[in-house]
């Protein structure tokens, strides 16, 4: 794991303490220009005891071209957090911070935050010798629900060969906190993930799972053995489990719950902040998606991606020909054949080489050059239709049957009703 020590950062430490024995979660949240970290850290804080004790550190971060605003809302964040955090009183989770200022700029950013963070988790659950300990992202403008911490101590310890998961999360799609147009906006960006998610298990593809950044843990022994959290300025979360994901045992938590912000932000090229923001500066009135069609056929790819171990010549779609001779597949097709032992060998290896990415790349290729874009109601609705599920013209309605989905509270092909 590379050691954030390989760079000159100028980092400070407050309440920070010897890393207690029974310690099993530490919490990492990235923090930049963030007003109300008050509400995560209490959101954590009012949380059900867990049976050990929980550590959260928080990463406020800034680079070295930091704005006067930006460094002056992280100096008062930092105060009053330091303020609140004096008068607690609990036996059982301990807030601490790192003040990591300076930050090179072509380095900075939120992977850069989460590594510092999640490095220095791991050295302290290495220094109590828990290697099986959980280190878990947040973020500085999350809430959960008051099981949070429990649930995730739970699921560890009753799966000891989980490598890592992901964490139901919910954005806030109501209230007074946000204008009407983000809380539209939010909805039909949360029905985007979650259709992107069940569109690729309907494929059958091995890493459909959700990748974002608040809402995710990993053991410390797999965060080492991986090489750690990595440095991007966006997507850190999804490069991170993609080294995480194929090691398999893999898992989810559907029995607690995130609820991630859905502000509009520019901290990063993309992502739900960055999604808002365009929605709003284009005063769209719908959001666009994958097609339907580039899933049918992915489908058809998994389907019959072990007859490649026999020939050269596999009818496929278009779509996923045209992808497949753009990555030099013929070469590595070859290469798969010599290292596997049998075709079901051959069919591992094959989805270990067209991974998550190679999907994404392929999304985006086949939305380029054969369907282009899709409302997003309308593909939600042909995946529903496609898995016998009931479909609706009400896009409320429809994220509503997509986190159903997911917490499997309806299933596919069984005709189940919303």
């Amino acid at each position: 794991m590379q050691s954030t020590q390989t760079y000159s950062l100028n980092i400070k430490t407050y309440h920070t303490k010897a890393t207690s024995p029974e310690t099993t979660l530490i919490v990492v949240i990235p923090c930049y220009n963030e007003p109300h970290l008050l509400n995560s850290l209490q959101s954590l804080y009012k949380n059900h005891p867990t049976k050990g004790k929980v550590e959260v550190i928080t990463v406020i971060n800034s680079s070295e071209n930091v704005l006067p605003n930006i460094k002056q809302q992280n100096n008062q964040t930092l105060q009053d957090a330091l303020q609140w955090t004096s008068s607690l009183k609990s036996s059982f989770i301990h807030f601490s911070f790192i003040e990591a200022t300076e930050i090179p700029e072509k380095i900075a950013g939120v992977g850069m935050a989460r590594k510092i963070g999640m490095d220095e988790a791991y050295k302290k659950l290495d220094s109590i010798k828990n290697n099986e300990g959980v280190i878990v992202c947040f973020d500085a403008d999350a809430t959960c629900a008051e099981n949070y911490l429990s649930i995730i101590e739970n699921h560890f310890n009753n799966h000891p060969k989980t490598t890592g998961c992901s964490i139901y999360f919910e954005h806030p799609i109501a209230g007074n906190d946000f204008s009407a147009s983000i809380y539209k906006g939010i909805i039909q960006y949360e029905l985007h993930l979650r259709y992107h998610k069940e569109a690729l298990a309907f494929a059958g593809l091995p890493f459909a799972y959700h990748t974002v950044g608040s809402s995710m843990a990993v053991r410390a022994n797999i965060y080492h053995k991986q090489g750690g959290m990595n440095k991007r300025k966006a997507g850190e979360d999804f490069y991170f489990l993609q080294k995480v994901i194929p090691l398999g045992n893999f898992s989810e938590i559907n029995n607690t719950v995130v609820y991630p912000s859905p502000r509009v932000s520019d901290r990063v090229p993309f992502g739900t902040g960055k999604a808002m923001g365009s929605w709003l500066e284009n005063k769209s009135e719908q959001l666009n998606s994958y097609h339907f069609s580039s899933f049918l056929d992915l489908k058809i790819l998994v389907n019959n991606a072990e007859q490649f171990y026999f020939s050269d010549e596999v009818n496929l779609p278009d779509s996923i020909t045209s992808y497949l001779k753009s990555i030099d597949f013929q070469e590595n097709l070859e290469k798969i054949r010599r290292n596997a032992t049998n075709k079901s060998h051959f069919v591992s290896l094959f989805f270990k080489w067209f991974n998550a990415f190679k999907v994404l790349k392929y999304l985006h290729f086949s939305r380029d050059n054969f369907y282009g874009e899709q409302p997003i109601n309308q593909a939600a609705n042909l995946l529903l239709n496609t898995l016998e599920i009931n479909t609706s013209h009400d896009v409320d309605e429809l994220l509503l049957t997509y986190r159903k989905l997911q917490l499997k509270q309806i299933k596919p092909y069984q005709h189940a009703k919303a």
